[in-house]
């Protein structure tokens, strides 16, 4: 009898430390939805899937949902550029499907994949900080997909979120929403069936403050003011989902981490740098004889003799040649503004001459085509 009292009390415990970790996983779950103006919702979960991650999230609109983790390591890379990947992945199971025993291998990403993965990385990139070279990796899987909803923004919006919860140092949020264009009206979020009526299929990543941060789209013939109207739209439509991020950031983001970074040359250096650089840059961008090949070799002489000429500094070499290239930067572009012309001699306006021919020797490679640029 004292057995099965001890027996009882035993599993009695047992199945308060399972209520206490449920009621401690249910504390931590951050959720919060998003309307939109016409209806739809996008709901944003954290906490759930992914807790090793740096940062997760669950986004889910309609019935398409998206999981997207973040992990970044904590020593930094010898390159002086972020090493983000971004890996978007379609499981055939978020459709119900079961694959057969061959394609269960682990096959390459198809185009689809490796186009929204681009889309995302274009959405991100521009806001990490500029000294952050520490190798980052997001990946974002679809857990399921209702054939209604497509999962590009949905991704982009869960990465994004993902992010911000996270210890990443980002500056972000942004929000993400794809627009169509139906007699004469921008629809929010279109679905699969809306867009084979649609002339626009465009997608419009932004930041806080109204700043579009990415640009994605196709269409036939549209309007240039229905183009803006739609780019304007889709900015106001995005504010709501980085308010909404900002909110879970508060309430259940971690702390950024700190890292280290190189101390700044000095203005001298700079100005030095500059004096050296910018008369022969403006020469070699200006003069339209060059083609890509002889333009670059001229750079990287310029290049070269600035470096030796610097030498004596104590500054790092690598932090000089990016001085020089921030310093090509603005002149390129200030010479497009300056002169409307591009540095090999063609307009704004001007579209780059492309010649096409068919091969002669078919016995080669019939068929074959080639083109030059």
């Amino acid at each position: 009898m004292l057995v099965n009292h001890r027996l009882l009390l035993t599993r009695v415990r047992c199945k308060c430390r399972h209520y206490r970790k449920y009621l401690s996983s249910k504390a931590n779950l951050a959720e919060i939805e998003v309307p939109f103006s016409n209806g739809t919702k996008l709901k944003l979960t954290s906490g759930r899937y992914a807790r090793f991650a740096d940062g997760a999230c669950v986004a889910t609109l309609g019935n398409t949902s998206v999981l997207s983790t973040v992990v970044s390591k904590a020593k930094q890379s010898s390159s002086n550029f972020l090493p983000l990947v971004v890996d978007y992945r379609q499981k055939a199971a978020a459709a119900g499907r079961i694959p057969t025993n061959f394609l269960r291998k682990e096959l390459g990403p198809t185009d689809r994949e490796v186009l929204t993965s681009r889309v995302i990385d274009r959405s991100l990139r521009p806001l990490f900080p500029y000294n952050y070279n520490f190798d980052t990796q997001i990946v974002c899987n679809m857990l399921a997909v209702d054939g209604t909803n497509l999962p590009e923004t949905v991704a982009i919006n869960a990465a994004s979120t993902a992010l911000a919860l996270s210890d990443v140092p980002w500056n972000g949020p942004i929000g993400a929403v794809r627009l169509g264009h139906i007699d004469n009206e921008i629809i929010v979020n279109p679905t699969r069936r809306d867009l084979e009526e649609s002339t626009l299929n465009l997608i419009v990543a932004a930041a806080s403050g109204n700043l579009v941060v990415m640009l994605e789209g196709s269409a036939k013939d549209i309007l240039q003011q229905d183009l803006l109207k739609a780019i304007k739209l889709g900015t106001k439509e995005a504010q709501n989902i980085v308010r909404s991020i900002e909110k879970l950031q508060k309430d259940y983001g971690k702390m950024k981490r700190e890292y280290e970074t190189q101390t700044p040359l000095e203005q001298s250096i700079v100005d030095s740098v500059q004096t050296l650089s910018s008369m022969k840059i403006r020469e070699i961008l200006s003069d339209h004889n060059h083609d890509k090949l002889s333009r670059d070799n001229a750079i990287s002489e310029l290049r070269q003799t600035v470096m030796n000429q610097l030498r004596e500094t104590e500054a790092d070499l690598n932090q000089l040649q990016d001085c020089f290239n921030t310093n090509l930067r603005q002149i390129f572009r200030q010479l497009i503004f300056e002169t409307d012309t591009r540095c090999d001699g063609r307009h704004l306006d001007e579209l780059r001459k492309i010649n096409c021919e068919c091969a002669v020797s078919t016995w080669t490679n019939p068929g074959a085509v080639y083109c030059s640029i």
